[in-house]
This record gives structure tokens, sequence and C-alpha cells, in this order.
């Protein structure tokens, strides 16, 4: 009797240790699936957090390079204008100054020498504004003196400041030399010149 209860308490401790390890197995394999699970999360969370850094620098990245490039576009833009200005102010000043010198009623003359020489040219008036007419007057008469036999006629006209204009037989069109158009037209010229080789340098 006494040998059936010490192998029953023997039975006894060997289904509680057994059972016992059972359930530390399992709690283990849970808390390592736990652990698992905890780990693919943090890494799946710590590559996104990455993916989304990087999708984020390269975004800046791309926004900083257009504002570069939009910058350095704005610059070449603003510095053109400048070069335009600066040149359409240098043009002025010089069709100024052959304007308000005696080299004017050398011009007047010569564009007068060459309107003459078409054939279809029987009438020309030369418009110029008051005081260039009063200042140019004499040596216009000198150099055209053969010429206003042949239909060239001298008018004052104040609507224009500086230079001169043309009227061909009457027949109210006239060819503009004025200071202004003479600007504008050298200006249109130079400017596409200009910007080609701006762009040369770029």
């Amino acid at each position: 009797m006494e040998i059936q209860l010490q192998e029953l308490i023997e039975q006894i401790k060997k289904e509680g240790v057994e059972a016992a390890e059972a359930q530390a197995v399992s709690i283990l394999e849970s808390a390592k699936a736990q652990a698992e699970k905890i780990i693919s999360d943090a890494n799946a969370k710590a590559n996104k957090i990455l993916a989304d850094a990087k999708n984020e620098n390269e975004r800046t990245v791309r926004s900083g390079e257009d504002a570069i490039r939009q910058a350095g576009r704005n610059l070449l833009i603003s510095f053109r204008e400048s070069v335009t200005k600066e040149l359409n102010a240098i043009i002025g000043e010089n069709v100024s100054s052959v304007y308000s010198s005696d080299a004017l009623s050398q011009l007047i003359v010569k564009a007068v020498e060459s309107w003459l020489s078409k054939p279809d040219v029987t009438d020309i008036s030369v418009i110029l504004g008051n005081d260039d007419l009063a200042r140019l007057e004499a040596s216009l008469l000198s150099g055209l003196k053969a010429k206003m036999l042949n239909g060239v006629t001298l008018k004052a006209n104040d609507n224009f400041d500086g230079g001169f204009r043309i009227a061909i037989n009457d027949d109210g069109a006239y060819y503009d030399y004025s200071k202004d158009a003479v600007t504008d037209m050298l200006s249109n010229y130079l400017s596409p010149k200009l910007t080609a080789l701006l762009k040369e340098a770029e």
C-alpha cells in the first residue's frame, strides 16, 4: 500500500512537472512569437520612417535644385534687361550727340542725295525741329544749294525732338530719322545680337 502511494505521488509529481514544462514551453513560444512580431513591427516601422525620410529628403533636394535653377534664370533675365537698358541708353546718348553736332547737316545732305538718286523721286521735303533748322539752315542751304532747285525744301516742325524726317513726292508719308526712331531702330537691331552673345556665355 505504501508502495502504491509512493508511486501515485511520483506519478502526480511527474505529471505536474510535465504540465509545468509544457506550459513553460508554451509561454516561451508565445513570448518568442510576440517578441518576433514586435521586432518585425519595429523593423517595418523603422523601414517606413527611413523610406519617408528618404522621399522627403529627395523632395527637399529637388525643390532646392529647382529654386536654384529658377534663381539663376531670374538673375540672367535681370542681367539681360540691365544690359539691354544700358545699351539703349548708350545708343540714345550717341544718337543725341551726333544729332546735336554739325554732323547732322552732313547726314541730311547724304540722305537727300541718296533719295534724289532714285528715278521716281521728284520732290523731297526735309522736316526739322525749329531749333535744328535755325542752327543748321546756313550749312544745309550751302550743301543742298543745287538740289534746292530740283524740288528739295526745308520745313520746320516741333513735333519731335532731334533728328529729321524726309517726305517724298508730297504723298503724306515720311521716313523717320528722328532721334527716337533711330535709337529704336539701332536697339532693335542690336538687342537680338546682344541676346545671342549672352546665351553663348551661359
